[in-house]
């Protein structure tokens, strides 16, 4: 029986996450090794078939302005839960009590902008991000309003609670891994900590995967905690030999007599020709050196916050450096001393903002700025910070904020992103925009944008059918 250290909650699919991970084989890169280079092969092929159009169209973009694929590689740091904009980037001081709540406002390095007592050090590199207060659209419900924000899509069925469905739009470590296939160790897009995507009864939350492109295009997850002590995400390293490797493959051969369970469920795809690659990937000294933290010196690895959050932020950049196109840094729900550690502070906002979850933040983003700007890697690098929603402006009866996607705000930075402006405007409870109101398909246009993916571009569904990658615009107003 296949069992490692992980957890037993159930996935949707009927396996549990201890078994899913066993059969990836030891750590959780797993079997969508093969599946990855067999995608990035096949990505390449139509890649080449398309590159006269996807060039044109990227001249004729590119020629409006300097800015288009100015970015290298994203860092998308997904806060899952929402945190409460209006205790964080908007806050309103004049408000009424069961409004503003007893956060108060501090003075950024931009003159005028003003933010939450709590992100001190963020507040003084505001000069560096760009922080948009008036993102908006109409979905109150984690599922869906993840998918739109991840996608740039609204979910085909916005109305339900759906769990991850073969039908959903991809995400954009997807995107990235199905329109740019590395020729880096690593694949293009990358997703570290368990997305906080799944809770207790199995449900699989959408947004975080390739949907209608297939598994194949799925973001490579590292679920493992890089703050733990023994983080190797990779089952092979530089100083394990031959024994570990043959053992590595036994296991990879013992896995056809799971294959029909596994193809039941839908969740990998048997191994292939392209096993013998993956094996090489996996031994890969420079993905292995990409991932090993252990290289950065511990005051850094400090600096940023020895949290999963923290040292996803500081892993995201080891990445970028490696090559990968897009990494997305989920907000783990970590399960600290019994309190599940997240954003959705239906009760006790403050007290969970101001000691558990504010601070955290606070030292791994400002870390990752400073240290991609001192690394001269920040001209290059998108650095995106959202989550699916804000928090209600009113304050519930559990001292708490509920779901509200009607405002609320998010930042990005580097690749030509106007440090210090503020785009948009909420109304006197951060309820509502009152100017330049923001979709997330504006939010997708601009990602893309800045990596250079052209407007026009279209991927496939499950039918053949061809579908707009974008269908909002990009914001120029945030490119200096």
């Amino acid at each position: 029986m296949f069992s490692i250290g992980a957890g037993s909650t159930r996935l949707c699919e009927g396996m549990t996450r201890r078994e899913w991970l066993r059969v990836g084989g030891i750590s959780s890169v797993g079997l969508m090794l093969p599946s990855l280079l067999e995608a990035r092969a096949a990505a390449a092929t139509q890649a080449a078939a398309t590159q006269a159009a996807a060039t044109q169209a990227a001249t004729t973009q590119a020629a409006t302005s300097s800015h288009f694929g100015r970015a290298k590689s994203c860092i998308l740091c997904f806060m899952f839960g929402a945190p409460a904009h209006q205790d964080i980037w908007d806050l309103k001081p004049d408000s009424s009590d069961e409004v503003r709540g007893p956060f108060r406002p501090i003075q950024s390095s931009v003159p005028g902008t003003l933010l939450g007592e709590h992100i001190p050090r963020i507040a003084q590199v505001a000069h560096r991000f760009a922080l948009l207060r008036s993102v908006t659209h109409p979905d109150a419900t984690h599922t869906v309003a993840q998918h739109y924000m991840m996608t740039g899509v609204r979910h085909r069925r916005p109305n339900t609670n759906p769990t991850n469905l073969p039908d959903d739009f991809p995400c954009f470590g997807a995107v990235m891994n199905r329109l740019c296939p590395s020729n880096a160790p690593v694949p293009s897009g990358v997703s570290l900590n368990a997305p906080g995507n799944e809770i207790p009864s199995g449900h699989i939350f959408p947004g975080f995967f390739a949907g209608f492109l297939g598994r194949n295009y799925d973001p490579m997850f590292i679920s493992d905690n890089p703050a733990k002590p023994d983080f190797n995400p990779f089952p092979i390293s530089e100083e394990v030999g031959r024994e570990r490797i043959l053992e590595r493959k036994t296991l990879l051969g013992e896995l056809d007599r799971f294959r029909t369970r596994l193809d039941t469920v839908g969740m990998v795809h048997p191994a292939n020709s392209f096993q013998d690659k993956a094996m090489r990937l996996i031994t890969s000294p420079e993905a292995v050196r990409a991932f090993d933290l252990t290289r950065e010196k511990p005051s850094l690895r400090d600096r940023y916050g020895m949290t999963p959050f923290g040292q996803g932020c500081l892993l995201g950049r080891r990445l970028v450096e490696a090559g990968v196109r897009l990494v997305t840094v989920n907000w783990a729900r970590d399960y600290h001393a019994g309190v599940d550690d997240h954003w959705d502070t239906h009760r006790d906002n403050f007290r969970q903002h101001k000691e558990r979850l504010l601070p955290v933040f606070d030292l791994g983003y400002s870390a990752l700025l400073e240290d991609l700007q001192v690394r001269g890697l920040l001209d290059e690098t998108l650095v995106v910070v959202m989550a699916e929603f804000g928090r209600t402006p009113k304050i519930n009866k559990q001292a708490g904020r509920d779901h509200w996607p009607g405002c609320f705000s998010i930042t990005l930075a580097g690749a030509g992103i106007r440090g210090g402006l503020v785009h948009g405007a909420s109304d006197r409870i951060a309820a509502f925009p009152t100017q330049s109101p923001v979709g997330p398909e504006d939010v997708a246009a601009t990602i893309y944008y800045a990596l250079g993916i052209p407007p026009r571009t279209e991927v496939m569904d499950q039918l053949g059918r061809p579908l707009r990658l974008v269908t909002g615009k990009p914001v120029m107003e945030l490119f200096g």
